[in-house]
């Protein structure tokens, strides 16, 4: 055969192969009381919007184990039963808590599932918390440490009554890596997969980053910074998500375990990681430990990178970052 016919069929071929591709993308604001987006690049329209129902089905069934506002799913029998006695886990929920006591060391304990001791009573929504009696009594069921986990039997009890657990600090970015995996299983290698403030993406957009803006804390049209993203994770917590004002004080759903206040020593962070689990588990450290201690933290673990709002409206970057000119 000719070479310059071989070419020209080689280069039919790869064009022919992609003049049909083009991204897809939905969003459903119904599954973990959340917005969700999925955006992928495929050549086969059929195979996209397969890949996109597989996502928000698997989105639906971690919201249905674990979600504390469904009696049924499975952290709600742990909240009803583990005060009395050892309840048998899933190997995925057993894991996951796990994941989550490992955050609560590495940020010395501001990350904390246990904080629902305190947190169940806040209702965002009804303007409702509650009172320094209420707080003072339900403290003492805030410890990660008094998670009692037997790996054998895989089952978790916990050490006193009144303790809760909430998994609402981990469980979205965790459902985001679950996509993830999803579509890479099917061949995806372009895609964005979103919870709420939670995102992971893969590959590129074809010799372009991702473009991810972080917004400002009191103005949803203003964005600080925008930051190109290839192949990683991220994730950013605010005290704007779920929150109420009164009398001049902002209560929100970033609960400081020590104190079972809302925790307000940041406005807004913004982690950046290989995994959406991780971004998720660690964008509330700031929170509660204050911006220097948690750039500190950030700092250590070699593949974090962190943008913070300070209440004054500083924005601090972490050592990988570079402030933008």
């Amino acid at each position: 055969m000719n070479l310059k016919i071989v070419v020209v069929l080689t280069l039919c071929l790869v064009w022919c192969g992609t003049v049909n591709a083009e991204w897809f993308r939905r969003v459903d604001d119904g599954i973990m009381g959340t917005r969700i987006v999925v955006e992928l690049w495929d050549e086969d329209g059929v195979h996209a919007n397969q890949a996109i129902d597989a996502v928000m089905d698997e989105m639906r069934r971690i919201d249905e184990s674990m979600s504390v506002y469904k009696s049924t799913s499975e952290v709600s029998k742990v909240n009803a039963e583990a005060a009395q006695h050892p309840v048998k886990l899933t190997k995925e929920l057993f894991d996951l808590l796990q994941q989550a006591v490992e955050f609560s060391k590495i940020t010395d304990g501001a990350f904390d599932i246990t904080y629902a001791s305190v947190g169940y009573m806040y209702d965002f929504r009804k303007h409702i918390k509650p009172t320094e009696a209420q707080i003072a009594q339900a403290l003492p069921g805030v410890n990660y440490r008094h998670l009692i986990f037997d790996q054998k039997n895989q089952t978790i009890k916990f050490f006193q009554p009144g303790m809760r657990i909430d998994l609402g600090g981990i469980a979205k970015g965790y459902s985001v890596d679950c996509g993830i995996h999803i579509l890479q299983a099917r061949g995806i290698k372009h895609a964005l997969v979103t919870a709420g403030g939670d995102s992971r993406i893969i590959g590129d957009r074809f010799g372009k980053p991702w473009v991810v803006g972080i917004r400002h804390p009191d103005d949803a049209n203003r964005v600080i910074a925008k930051i190109p993203l290839v192949d990683t994770a991220l994730s950013t917590s605010g005290d704007y998500e779920r929150f109420f004002d009164e009398d001049g004080v902002r209560y929100h759903h970033i609960i400081d375990p020590k104190t079972g206040h809302s925790a307000s020593k940041v406005r807004s962070a913004t982690i950046i990681a290989s995994t959406a689990t991780r971004t998720d588990g660690l964008s509330k450290t700031a929170f509660v430990l204050g911006p220097e201690k948690a750039m500190e933290i950030y700092n250590r673990l070699d593949d974090v990178d962190a943008i913070l709002v300070t209440p004054d409206g500083t924005v601090l970057y972490s050592k990988g970052l570079e402030a933008p000119k």
